[in-house]
């Protein structure tokens, strides 16, 4: 059973959530009134979960929060919290609370919500184990990155935190531009987190106006409206127990925010015709493009609605940032489409790799994907040469001019060549070569291992 902690100054309060939380026959159960108490009970009690409500005296919720953030940082933490304290649950969450409840609440949010943290605290001490053993990254790491192609040390550390991130239930605001790979990121962190086995719905957030929205998102009953000929379920419908990925969400209309905002909040809904209310079991990542911080300050954007939306936030980095990974990336998607063409082309000549460089690609990785699709078909020889790039790209790269005779050759590749000529020209003579090259003999076979380690 699990051991669980409820500090909260109203005894009727910790009465009713003691009984509640006792008839499960799943938790061991202590309260505590006394707020000034708080650390010296946790130390000695060894919980999972404190059920924390913020409004108390004396010590208040956020000030035992930060010390058990400090102290005890295994300890699940979901807090409680009056109605039109939103951005207090926020700041709370952005401490390090697993989630937070707003007053009356209800008995079964109550339960899903404990389980919740209580399986986020399950996989957290798995993934201590892995990495303990030896392990880089938690189970599943790979096989939820396996998309992203990088060598970029950023966005090494940015999937790192995701990883973590994923493990949590907060909702997820990924920013980033278009083509950077949000809904990749979305997608890692549902395979990662605990709602893995469950649906996973990907909606491009915009396109719903806000006539549309009741009926998409909440679904409806037969003749709820004209053309109704049958019940349908929505789109929260769908996503029960799983993750609704927003896509977009900088863009939908103000209207659509508030009710977005409203089901959120009360994690409840009714379909359209339906007196039925319906829970919305469901993590929330979000996507944008747009600088929702000028969208706030214009009035285009809710500031209460952006809190429950960015509680953990990524920011994707450009491919214009990632410099080192263009060739990479060109490599990968030269393989994928010359299996997709039937064609086989060995490499990419690199006047060409000077020119995806050096270009900034404003489309991100989306935008040298169709580059090299484009590349691919056009190409007739084994190297992909300039004259197979989209003309736009040719015409940029004639407009900057040539770029210098060897200019992406690295100053091994230079040493490696020279080497290679001065044995030429002695015949594979060692001690002659080490001679002209000025290095001694050992030094010179230390090099042609490296270069030919065979």
């Amino acid at each position: 059973m699990s051991r669980v902690l409820i500090l909260d100054d109203d005894v009727a309060v910790l009465n009713c959530f003691q009984v509640l939380l006792t008839q499960t026959r799943r938790y061991e159960v202590e309260v505590l009134s006394d707020s000034t108490r708080a650390m010296e009970t946790i130390a000695g009690g060894n919980f999972d979960l404190l059920l924390l409500d913020m409004d108390m005296p004396v010590v208040s919720g956020m000030e035992v929060l930060r010390t058990v953030r400090r102290d005890h940082p295994s300890l699940e933490v979901v807090v409680i919290t009056g109605v039109g304290d939103v951005e207090l649950a926020v700041e709370s969450m952005k401490l390090g609370a697993h989630d937070y409840l707003c007053k009356p609440v209800e008995p079964q949010r109550l339960i899903a919500c404990l389980d919740r943290a209580l399986e986020s605290l399950r996989m957290r001490e798995e993934l201590r184990r892995v990495h303990e053993g030896g392990g880089q990254h938690g189970p599943g790491f790979r096989e939820a990155f396996k998309d992203f192609i990088t060598q970029d040390r950023g966005l090494m550390q940015t999937l790192s935190e995701v990883e973590r991130i994923a493990l949590s239930n907060n909702s997820v605001l990924i920013r980033g531009e278009s083509g950077t790979g949000k809904e990749l990121v979305a997608r890692a962190i549902h395979r990662i987190g605990g709602r893995a086995d469950k649906p996973f719905i990907a909606v491009n957030a915009p396109a719903f106006a806000s006539a549309l929205f009741d009926s998409q998102f909440f679904g409806h009953e037969r003749g709820a409206f004209t053309g109704a000929d049958g019940a349908s379920s929505g789109i929260f419908e769908e996503a029960d127990g799983g993750t609704l990925f927003l896509d977009e969400i900088g863009d939908i209309e103000l209207p659509v925010q508030s009710k977005l905002l409203r089901v959120l909040q009360s994690g409840e809904y009714y379909r359209l015709g339906s007196t039925r209310k319906r829970g919305a079991d469901v993590r929330i990542i979000s996507a944008t493009n747009t600088d929702l911080d000028k969208e706030i300050e214009e009035g285009r954007f809710r500031r209460d609605l952006y809190y429950r939306l960015s509680i953990s936030t990524i920011l994707l980095p450009p491919l214009r940032e990632r410099k080192g990974d263009v060739e990479l990336l060109a490599y990968h998607f030269l393989d994928a489409y010359c299996a997709a063409n039937r064609k086989v082309i060995k490499s990419i000549a690199e006047e060409v790799m000077v020119i995806l460089e050096g270009h900034d690609f404003p489309g991100n990785v989306r935008e040298l994907e169709n580059v090299m699709a484009s590349a691919v078909v056009m190409e007739t020889g084994d190297v992909l040469g300039v004259p197979s790039l989209p003309a736009p790209l040719r015409a940029a790269a004639s407009r900057s001019g040539p770029a210098p005779v060897g200019v992406r050759r690295t100053l091994a590749d230079l040493e490696a060549e020279h080497i290679r000529a001065v044995m030429d020209y002695t015949s594979g003579n060692r001690s002659a070569a080490a001679r002209i090259l000025g290095i001694s003999r050992m030094g010179l076979l230390s090099k042609l291992k490296r270069l030919d380690p065979d």
